[in-house]
């Protein structure tokens, strides 16, 4: 059985196939045409596909389009209803002609593919599926809140034995997605792209707003919850791009941030006291905030909390695969890991480097030497293995430096080109995680929550220690990533820190690098010290 999963109609467009009961490859049309998030979600869009990202797909398994049993689409246009509030007035008919369409655009773009074999998944199944089929366990109950699917911004139930139940949704325009979208963008940040900006931001603040945003956003009894358009300027005033934060700013990103939590919270409990699960699986772009995952998981009802590792839209390709394969009878195996994107040989790696005309070694202990340079306070530029299916760099696709130097904070941004208010993350051997860090779970390998600094670490880690004293951790097994282990080891046996920053290889409104040509562009722009790319290293010249 070889199914194809696409997420298009929004943002993120990406593609996952799944053959035979295992999830082969899943990519992001972004880290193919350099364009972050692929595309705007505005509805003249909906028509472009992840074009290339399918094709990989495919190759990888060595298929044709014609080979496949079934295409998963996650939107099915005929839920839409376009008189409802929170849908884009004027517009949405647009997008769902070309929703209704995609059998035929994908038929264009995938030459040989049956256009019958497309079939449409609602957007937050396939988001549910993302999570509930895919995660490392069995029965579970499942949550999904994001900005819209067709009709709904919210979706509670649990998976039994594989099939989905439904327990309570919520129509627009209520959504807590689009509450915090509307925060992004008033804050002057970027609608549906720059929300974890937010997140950073409001730890900065005080949530006191709080008891006013109560009276607007609440969870209801039955499941549900209202959260209809609120008016921001009545706590902040609007900020322009580039303008100075003021404190107030700041008070309003803690407070919507902490009623988020709140909410979250109460319909945890609701639907932990209609499933009796005691482990819980979440998905759609709310479950991408860290900071409130980990209040979840500390003050909720659930004794385990699994995050789709790629929660937002790009994740809904892999779970309208799962969906499909679900009930065409060969249910697919646990994800097997985030690192399900293009990986490159030696060979083609070697090529990239002498087409580029750079210099490079290729040292007998690659783990040794990246430790040694990140003990001179270098920073290292990561490229290894298959790239990370989501917006996490997980030790793949990686700028990594010394956690014990405060100004490497201030460097890696300068670097990237981003905020200074922005944290960079650690990853840590999972073995001595809670030497170092305490609440959260451990182990935590899609830095999909934040833990707690010890205090006596705060200082001896202080590029990685947030301003509210915590840390987005990444736990590193060896036997998931050996290699990564090693240089870990190695850091930690020269400085006594089994800690390493770890931050994306980007630079501010671009992809995470996935080619090694992305990698070469990237080294080549940015002060990047170190580049340690499968065997080789390239070193930039005195």
């Amino acid at each position: 059985m070889r199914i194809l999963g696409i997420n298009a109609v929004f943002h993120d467009p990406a593609a996952a196939l799944v053959v035979d009961g295992r999830v082969v490859a899943a990519a992001e049309e972004e880290r193919f045409t350099r364009r972050k998030h692929g595309k705007r979600p505005v509805p003249f869009a909906t028509w472009e596909l992840p074009e290339q990202a399918a094709r990989w797909c495919l190759a990888e398994a060595g298929l044709e389009p014609g080979d496949l049993d079934a295409v998963g689409y996650s939107y099915d246009p005929d839920l839409v209803d376009h008189g409802l509030d929170g849908v884009d007035p004027g517009w949405e008919e647009l997008r769902t002609t070309y929703a209704r369409r995609a059998p035929n655009f994908l038929k264009t773009a995938l030459p040989g593919l049956d256009p019958a074999k497309v079939r449409f998944v609602r957007h937050h199944v396939a988001h549910a599926a993302s999570s509930g089929l895919a995660a490392p366990f069995g029965d579970a109950a499942v949550l999904v809140a994001d900005g819209r699917g067709e009709a709904t911004s919210y979706l509670a139930g649990e998976y039994r034995d594989g099939k989905l139940v439904e327990l309570a949704a919520q129509r627009l325009p209520h959504s807590l997605g689009l509450r915090y979208e509307d925060l992004t963008e008033h804050l002057g940040f970027a609608r549906s792209s720059d929300e974890y900006k937010v997140m950073a931001l409001a730890s900065y603040g005080k949530p006191r707003f709080r008891d006013q945003l109560c009276e607007a956003i609440a969870a209801s009894p039955d499941g549900g919850f209202r959260a209809p358009p609120v008016d921001l300027t009545r706590f902040a005033p609007r900020r322009e791009p580039g303008a100075d934060f003021r404190p107030e700013h700041a008070d309003l990103a803690a407070s919507v941030q902490q009623r988020l939590e709140e909410v979250l919270l109460d319909l945890l409990r609701w639907l932990h006291a209609r499933t009796g699960q005691s482990r819980l699986t979440m998905a759609g772009g709310v479950a991408l905030n860290c900071v409130a995952n980990t209040r979840l998981l500390a003050d909720g009802p659930f004794d385990e909390i699994w995050v789709q590792p790629a929660a937002g839209d790009a994740g809904t390709a892999l779970g309208a695969a799962l969906h499909l394969a679900a009930e065409l009878g060969k249910p697919a195996a646990p994800m097997p890991g985030a690192d399900l994107g293009r990986g490159f040989t030696e060979a083609e790696i070697q090529q990239a480097l002498d087409t580029a005309r750079l210099r490079y070694d290729r040292p007998d202990d690659l783990a040794a030497t990246v430790a040694k340079a990140l003990a001179d306070d270098e920073i290292v530029a990561w490229f290894q293995g298959r790239a990370e299916f989501g917006p996490r760099a997980l030790g793949h696709r990686s700028l990594l430096a010394h956690p014990g130097h405060r100004r490497n904070l201030e460097r890696l941004n300068d670097v990237k080109g981003r905020e200074q208010f922005r944290p960079v993350a650690p990853m840590v051997l999972a073995d001595r995680a809670r030497e170092l860090f305490e609440r959260g779970p451990v182990p935590s390998p899609h830095m999909l929550f934040v833990h707690d600094v010890r205090p006596e670490w705060r200082d001896r880690i202080p590029a990685v220690t947030h301003v509210d004293g915590t840390a987005r951790i990444q736990t590193v097994d060896p036997a998931d990533e050996p290699l990564v282990a090693r240089m870990l080891a190695e850091f930690a046996a020269r400085t006594g820190i089994p800690v390493v920053v770890n931050t994306s290889l980007n630079t501010a409104g671009r992809p995470m690098v996935d080619s090694p040509r992305d990698a070469l562009e990237c080294f080549g722009s940015s002060p990047i010290d170190l580049l340690a790319i499968g065997p080789f290293v390239v070193r930039r010249p005195a």
